[in-house]
């Protein structure tokens, strides 16, 4: 296939511009900024190694002029929409309808402009943080601002599909960990034993499902290539370890203490927080050996990244 795919910036854009590359397809990427143009180090690395696996287009938006000129001239079999606006997306007053505005803009053109040149299909990420998806408790409202505009965006994204007569698939994206993530909970884990330090974990009750950002990638290579070959609308919300975040990070830590030499202690406070719903999780199962994934394998790649991260003092 061909693929015209934005976001790759992102740590699950890296992994996943990787992976379509791996299984044999020729993906064009859109980015905002060169590499050296981004603001952390991070992100910086994650397009140099993306633009490894990919025609890297730059200063290129979702919508803008740029944008829809390239879907008119590139023949591709699918648009895989995977960049969102984050700012400020941790802040409970983060701009829905602007964000909705940015993932949308101009959706009819994109459209339009994929048509001119042959079939078209939409493959839009999604979170299981949106409202109304995945399972979970407190009748899954969504967990923030942020949450709501992905599940705006989607709701816009397949109107317009649909009026279109574009095939549309989502794809729900559950807690990612591993090489080249953010700098949230397992990374927290793995800067306190690196420290020599006990990671407190302050929300152990809450059930969340965490995976392997190695098996959703291939996960979603697998998604896109049988959206390519259908017609009716298609969805997958992938789900990895769905256990509290007590049980997660002891088996992270599990996992971790043999392969990096550390102690990799954790203390499970009690959690006295309970401002977001209790139990959110993704509700497909994947078979790993279908997917040619190896679990070892991938807590290897994870330890040998802090190592090289951490053990040297580059982060």
């Amino acid at each position: 296939m061909k693929i015209l795919f934005t976001g790759g910036s992102s740590f699950t854009g890296l992994w996943f511009i990787r992976e379509l590359a791996a299984a044999g397809h020729e993906v064009v990427a859109t980015f905002r900024h060169r590499p050296e143009g981004y603001p952390d180090a991070m992100r910086r690395q994650r397009v140099e190694l993306a633009v490894r696996s990919c025609r890297g287009v730059f200063a290129c938006s979702f919508g803008d002029p740029q944008f829809i000129e390239l879907a008119r001239q590139e023949p591709g079999d699918l648009l895989c929409h995977h960049a969102a606006d984050v700012t400020n997306y941790r802040s409970a007053s983060f701009d829905v309808p602007g964000a909705v505005a940015n993932n949308t803009r101009n959706i009819d053109a994109v459209l339009g402009a994929m048509q001119s040149r042959g079939r078209a299909r939409l493959l839009a990420t999604g979170s299981v943080f949106e409202d109304d998806e995945g399972a979970g408790s407190e009748e899954r409202p969504a967990f923030s601002p942020y949450g709501r505009s992905k599940a705006l965006t989607y709701q816009l994204l397949r109107q317009r599909a649909v009026l279109a007569g574009v095939p549309l698939g989502k794809f729900v994206i559950p807690n990612p960990f591993g090489p080249y993530e953010e700098a949230r909970f397992t990374a927290h884990l793995m800067r306190k034993w690196f420290a020599g330090e006990t990671a407190a974990v302050n929300t152990p009750d809450y059930v969340r499902d965490n995976i392997h950002v190695s098996l959703l990638a291939k996960a979603y290579a697998r998604f896109a290539e049988q959206l390519a070959a259908t017609t009716p609308e298609l969805r997958i919300g992938p789900s990895g370890y769905a256990e509290s975040q007590g049980a997660f990070a002891l088996r992270f830590a599990k996992e971790m203490q043999p392969r990096l030499g550390l102690a990799c202690r954790v203390e499970l406070k009690e959690q006295q927080d309970f401002s977001e719903p209790r139990i959110r999780i993704n509700t497909d199962p994947l078979d790993p050996r279908e997917l040619r994934w190896d679990e070892a394998r991938a807590w290897d790649e994870v330890a040998e990244f802090y190592e090289s991260e951490l053990r040297s003092g580059a982060a």
